[in-house]
């Protein structure tokens, strides 16, 4: 019965979760485009339909195995364009050859086109995003990874209880539209402004989920603390205290295994890894470590972010590992360098890891937990559940906790004496920041992701020769010289390149490589760069020598705002990837 109301619940909360508010315009949109609420509960119940019936098909068949992800989105992203292409040009489905065979007989309401209200294009409208709401709660992961293949009428039972919870909360939010329209007078004219308008807001975010942009969306909502899975965790029990009524062990105060088999995910196993470090070479699998607490950090050693977590990685290991912890790092690459074994080693020792390491250079065990983030953290308790689960940075306190309470029960289920527990602390070599106070994004170099490139050609590789003009837009890249562009990297062809950037951030890190080597000159607000902002690789001529595959730190600031940074390249053979900021 807990998990059947967690199960409503987490419908409800899952129209709130970060992969699903982008998209409720479209929903939303689309009820009020038709003018009728009939519109509105055909898009819902197909939405419903549509989660039920690809979580039994994904499930109960292998038609789905083997499909990329993306490809959902693609679909997703492109059914939402066409429709909005639709609404905005109304006479365009009438245009469509064979469109007027299909207005005869039985067949006339579908050839109406979707700009008329078809039920078939609603339902296909709402069909077509089932799949993406389907994998935004935890709640459902669950249902779907342990629920339904043990009971599969109780797993049934669930998945309704979730469709039904997010269905009325859609509905309820598009019946608030149409009440609000309707109260300012909007009329909804096929060939109106406000009918165009949605038209045009269902074409950007069909193209944002089409391109991906909507993953970046969902990661800022996610890094701004913007996540109600985290209710549903502490619904299913989680926290202390969280599930008082799934019974515990007659053993002790713990849940029995068939009771975290109701709640919580079995963790997947290590898929295929590619190389293991700290290991003596010996492979490793989460099977051959039941019995103890496993953390699994999924991070990449160029990551900033990750490189932030580290010290409380090494202080829990250091602190419990006699007490049956046992910390795994999923090394999953972002880079082609990062895939090379030897990089991985030399950033390990560097960050003082003495922790198995498995490289996951081909996504696979990434793939396996369904993750998207650097960094991500699962903890694993002695059965082999998922029963916790962090993204990205913050949240230590939280994380320790979890770590003490799956050791308080593998000592009590062992029958060993209680395990060592000394009060969370922050270490000493942390790097703090005020994530609130950076205002500049990632900025990626490559032609696959250099969208916020400011002169030059975006998307293209090749070379370009470049000019910084003298006025600079803020979060914008300019490249001076001559750059040749790979997917992931731009490279200078000659020497006296130029890099300038207008940020809002307090520390610069910058991920960068140079096969010969290359030495960089570094200017902050038109002047060498000071002592006091100087990085730890910038030496005390203001310049940083670059020849490791790896994250440089260039500006260690005093204080958050903006800055103008600029780099001069002495020589070619520079290969820039990101900045990020701090």
């Amino acid at each position: 019965m807990v998990l059947f109301l967690v199960s409503f619940i987490a419908g409800v909360l899952t129209v709130l979760a970060p992969c699903v508010l982008p998209l409720l315009p479209v929903i939303v949109g689309g009820s009020l485009a038709g003018g009728s609420r009939r519109r509105a509960y055909t898009i819902v119940a197909s939405l419903a339909l549509s989660i039920v019936a690809f979580t039994l098909i994904l499930k109960a068949s292998t038609a789905l195995i083997g499909i990329p992800e993306d490809l959902w989105r693609y679909l997703s992203g492109a059914v939402v364009v066409l429709f909005g292409v639709f609404l905005l040009f109304t006479n365009l489905w009438s245009s469509i050859p064979g469109i007027g065979f299909l207005s005869q007989g039985s067949n006339k309401l579908l050839a109406t086109g979707y700009q008329k209200g078809s039920f078939w294009g609603d339902a296909l409208m709402g069909a077509a995003l089932g799949p993406i709401f389907a994998s935004c709660s935890p709640t459902y992961f669950i249902i779907l990874a342990t629920v339904l293949p043990a009971k599969p009428v109780l797993g049934l039972v669930y998945l309704a209880a979730y469709a039904v919870g997010l269905s009325l909360m859609l509905l309820l939010i598009a019946i608030l539209g149409d009440k609000l329209v309707r109260k300012l007078g909007i009329t909804i004219e096929p060939e109106g402004w406000f009918r165009r308008g949605i038209g045009l807001l269902f074409i950007v975010v069909g193209i944002l989920v089409f391109t991906g942009t909507m993953k970046d969306i969902e990661t800022w909502l996610v890094e701004k603390g913007f996540n109600v899975s985290v209710i549903e965790y502490s619904l299913l029990g989680e926290q202390e205290g969280g599930v008082q009524s799934v019974a515990p062990s007659e053993a002790g105060n713990y849940l029995s295994s068939e009771a975290k088999a109701m709640i919580y995910q079995k963790a997947p196993e290590l898929v295929s890894p590619d190389g293991y470090i700290n290991t003596g070479g010996e492979p490793i699998t989460l099977e051959s470590l039941r019995g103890k607490v496993v953390l699994l950090d999924i991070w990449t050693y160029s990551c900033i972010n990750c490189q932030r977590t580290l010290p409380y990685l090494r202080m829990w290991y250091e602190k419990y590992k006699d007490e049956g912890l046992v910390i795994v790092g999923v090394h999953t690459p972002e880079f082609a360098f990062e895939k090379v074994k030897a990089n991985v080693e030399r950033a390990a020792e560097e960050f003082g890891l003495t922790y198995p390491i498995i490289q996951d250079n081909e996504y696979r065990t990434w793939n396996a937990y369904g993750n998207r983030y650097w960094p991500r953290k699962y903890l694993i308790d002695i059965d082999g559940y998922v029963v916790y689960d962090h993204i990205g940075e913050g949240g230590y306190a939280e994380t320790e906790a979890a770590i003490q309470k799956a050791l308080k029960e593998r000592a009590e289920r062992l029958g060993m004496p209680a395990p060592a527990l000394s009060p969370v602390i922050t270490p000493a070599e942390v790097i703090t920041m005020d994530a609130g106070q950076v205002r500049s994004p990632e900025i990626y170099f490559g032609s696959s992701r250099n969208e916020r490139l400011g002169n030059g050609t975006r998307g293209k590789a090749g070379a370009q020769t470049l000019t910084i003009p003298s006025n600079i837009l803020g979060n914008a890249l300019y490249l001076g010289g001559t750059w040749t562009l790979t997917e992931e990297y731009a490279s200078n062809s000659s020497a006296g390149a130029r890099i300038v950037y207008k940020y809002d951030a307090k520390n610069v890190y910058f991920v960068a490589s140079a096969p010969k080597g290359a030495t960089l000159k570094i200017m902050l607000d038109g002047n060498v760069i000071p002592a006091g902002a100087r990085g730890k690789d910038v030496n005390a001529s203001g310049e940083v020598k670059v020849q490791e595959d790896r994250l440089y730190e260039l500006v260690k600031g005093t204080d958050y705002g903006v800055h103008t940074l600029e780099i001069e390249v002495v020589g070619p053979g520079l290969q820039a990837y990101t900045f990020t900021f701090g």
